[in-house]
């Protein structure tokens, strides 16, 4: 049980993970996107028509991940250039995905909410000889795909990147202070414009994960709030990559077990859905509670 637990935890949590790394990419520029959830749905939507057109789960990866960045940059374009704001940009972003992918659904496919493919083709999951039938180590280890993978290496790299590269330093200069940035003469909007497509492309992938590693289908309803966790991943961890990914894997596990004891529990299910969600507030009113007492600590 403890091994499937596991291994429910960590394929679960690679979508939210990219996302919200993503945003937090996003976030270091100086900009909270809200349009996460919609950047996640647009790659899972692409993703799975360009696999089931072309029988290849690599090039419905790249179609996804390229997806979700045009559609990070049109949004990032929308706050930069007409300086419009980045929450009612970010909430009417998800809002018109849905609407048009719901559109597309019914008028050109015939269905209502899934999109199945005969012979869809997935994201292969890696097994690692030796190490797949070990306790704990093969559950975390052995039975993941790329982009899982991509995932693991993406926390430490861009840590490495914020801190030591020249994209990284401005990128938080821009956050920090956008107009004392681009008084060294540095192009902050573009910066932001990047960070934005960045964190589409990021957020693309991790639709694609949801539909091609994790489901194999596509539902207009299937993000179902996880670019909201990823939203609040990013917040706990203050757009730094590990607490951000620690976070993701804690709503992660909780979503994992309720899914666990949905199976083997006589608690209704309506209530044992919940407790992903409750989590999330949970650690955010913890986030909230230490940020106040620091504060007056400093006040005083």
């Amino acid at each position: 049980m403890i091994d499937s637990i596991i291994n429910s935890t960590l394929l679960l949590a690679v979508p939210i993970v990219l996302a919200a790394l993503g945003g937090a990419v996003h976030r270091r520029a100086g900009v909270v996107n809200i349009g996460l959830e919609g950047q996640m749905l647009v790659g899972a939507f692409a993703g799975i028509l360009a696999s089931a057109a072309t029988g290849s789960w690599a090039i419905g990866v790249l179609v996804g991940g390229a997806a979700g960045a045009v559609a990070g940059l049109i949004m990032s374009l929308v706050i930069t250039r007409l300086a419009a704001n980045e929450i009612i940009v970010g909430l009417g972003f998800n809002i018109v995905v849905l609407g048009i992918v719901g559109f597309v659904l019914r008028s050109v496919y015939g269905v209502s909410g899934t999109l199945r493919f005969p012979e869809q083709p997935r994201i292969p999951r890696i097994t690692i000889p030796g190490v797949a039938d070990v306790p704990v180590l093969g559950a975390i280890l052995s039975g993941k795909d790329v982009l899982f993978w991509l995932a693991v290496v993406l926390v430490p790299v861009l840590a490495w990147v914020f801190a030591n590269t020249r994209w990284g330093i401005r990128t938080r200069a821009t956050g920090a202070n956008e107009f004392a940035t681009a008084s060294l003469g540095v192009r902050t909007l573009g910066i932001r414009d990047l960070a934005g497509s960045i964190a589409g492309l990021l957020a693309g992938l991790g639709g694609v994960a949801l539909a091609l590693g994790v489901s194999g289908l596509f539902n207009e309803n299937m993000i179902a709030g996880r670019g909201f966790v990823a939203l609040a991943a990013f917040y706990f961890g203050r757009s730094r990559p590990l607490p951000t990914a620690l976070a993701c894997l804690l709503f992660s596990f909780f979503d994992a077990l309720q899914v666990r004891l949905q199976t083997n529990s006589e608690f209704p299910t309506d209530l044992i859905q919940t407790l992903p969600y409750i989590a999330v507030v949970a650690v955010l009113a913890w986030t909230g509670f230490t940020t106040l007492r620091r504060s007056s600590r400093v006040a005083v």
